[in-house]
This record gives C-alpha cells, structure tokens and sequence, in this order.
C-alpha cells in the first residue's frame, strides 16, 4: 500500500454535492487503499517523503545536457486549480514544495470510470482531491496533472504549473518527477482517447524541455524511500517518460495506457524539435 506523511487538520463540515455522479461512488475514488497489496488496481497516487527524502533527490542527475541550444515545447492550455477546487473542499494546507528541475514524468490512470461527460471532469478531480486529503490525510492531491478523456489538461498540485513542484504521485520518485494522471481506467483492452495521447505528449515536451531532457532518453533517479522497487539511496535508471509502475510496485497506469507510452515518447520528442 502506499503510504505518505500524514498531515492532520481540522476537518470543516460543509460539503459541496456532485454533479451527475453520485458523491459516494466519487469520494471513493480517492480513498481506496493501495490495491496493489490486495491484487487490483491501486489509486494511482503516494505520499511525499520525509526530509531526508529531499537530500537525496539533490544527488539525483539526468542524463548529459546535449550540446546546443535546449529543446523546448509551447506550454498547452492548462486549467487551473481553481476550475476544480471550491471553497466548500478546499483545505489549509502548507506552502508547496520544488526540487531545482524536472527530468522525467511518471503517468498514471486515476482508476475511475470512463464514460464521463467532460464536463463533469472538475467533480472527479475535486473528490480525488477529497478523497487524498480526507481519508488519506495528505497535504494535497498528489498528481501535478490531471487529463481527461477530451484531452483537457487540469493542473492538480499546488505551487504552479510551470515550476518543479515536489508531488506525491510515485513512492520513492517523487523529487525531480513530475506526475501527470489520466482520468480513467485503462486495462487492457480499452481504448486510450487520441486527444488524451495528445495532451499528454504535449504536456511531457513542454515539462522536460528547459531540462533539455529527450522523452525517448533514460534519466538517473536516486529512490527515497525503500517501499518503491528500489531500495532508498538506489540509484536508478529510468525512463524520463516512465509508467507509474517503472518506480512502484503497481499495475497502474494499465496494460492500455503503458502500451502507448513508446507513442507518447516520439511525439513529445517531435513537439520538442528533436529528429
């Protein structure tokens, strides 16, 4: 199960309805425990680690800058927290936390159900966030980035969308990450939306562009906790676009979603100006 450093606060009373989803079915969402210790798909999501966590991400490095000019992307339209979260939900938290870059992004499925309407996507974020924060006693929503299937990217954790916020999204590789979850279920067999595919390329190119780090390339990540599949102080190597399960013992993001990262990889290479 996944585990996070457990932040208590005053719970507040009041609580804003669902729109066509029904609240309960949401709220669990976001509560369920770790499944992968129970044999199913886990939410994909997992605590920020201690400060002895941080000195070990400064150990971390990525693969060698290549010579001239950095790659870039544009930045793609991004909703913010503030599209999601309302004053009925939203709880005190302390100020966000940044590593000194980001050189690689770990993707995951929020393992909720698939025939949304878009519409509806800020009630599903608002209680994975309802969810994380309540019954889980984290600090925030873990992931950076939400997507869903209409290729809506939504920001999640708090401190900006274009700064290297420290998430809570991959047990052990939380430093120098950032964690971008599809909004959905994607075992196998079921179709990932090309306007998901889309968002999601344009949103990794665009993260691991100041770092000139190539979405195709493998980047050294040194673990900070020992419950990932690395013992804390491993030094790994890793893919700079990895799936959830690359750092964590889990099936997330599913067989369908993991079978698309090596298309994900070329196309944000490509929005990144690389050959």
């Amino acid at each position: 199960m996944c585990v996070s450093r457990r932040r208590r606060r005053p719970r507040r009373a009041r609580r804003r309805r669902a729109g066509r989803i029904p609240g309960t079915a949401l709220v669990l969402l976001g509560c369920l425990p770790g499944l992968a210790a129970a044999g199913a798909l886990v939410l994909c999501a997992s605590g920020v680690e201690h400060t002895a966590a941080a000195r070990a991400a400064a150990r971390q490095t990525a693969v060698p800058r290549q010579a001239g000019a950095p790659h870039s992307a544009t930045r793609p339209p991004i909703r913010p927290r503030a599209t999601w979260l309302d004053d009925d939900t939203r709880r005190p938290q302390p100020p966000p936390r940044y590593d000194d870059k980001v050189i690689a992004v770990f993707v995951h499925h929020t393992d909720s159900p698939n025939d949304y309407d878009c519409a509806e996507t800020p009630h599903i974020i608002r209680y994975l966030y309802a969810g994380q924060t309540g019954a889980r006693d984290w600090d925030d929503i873990g992931y950076n980035f939400l997507v869903d299937r209409c290729g809506t990217i939504y920001e999640g954790r708090a401190g900006g969308p274009g700064r290297p916020v420290t998430g809570a999204h991959t047990q052990g590789f939380n430093h120098r990450t950032t964690g971008i979850a599809a909004v959905g279920t994607f075992t196998a067999g079921v179709k990932v939306p090309k306007a998901m595919i889309d968002s999601i390329a344009a949103l990794v190119a665009w993260k691991l562009g100041p770092a000139d780090v190539d979405p195709r390339a493998r980047v050294r990540l040194v673990s900070s906790n020992s419950l990932s599949r690395y013992a804390s102080g491993t030094a790994a190597l890793l893919p700079a676009l990895a799936g959830h399960d690359d750092g964590y013992m889990t099936s997330c993001p599913g067989a369908a979603l993991t079978a698309r990262l090596p298309e994900i990889r070329e196309r944000a290479a490509r929005l990144q100006g690389r050959v």
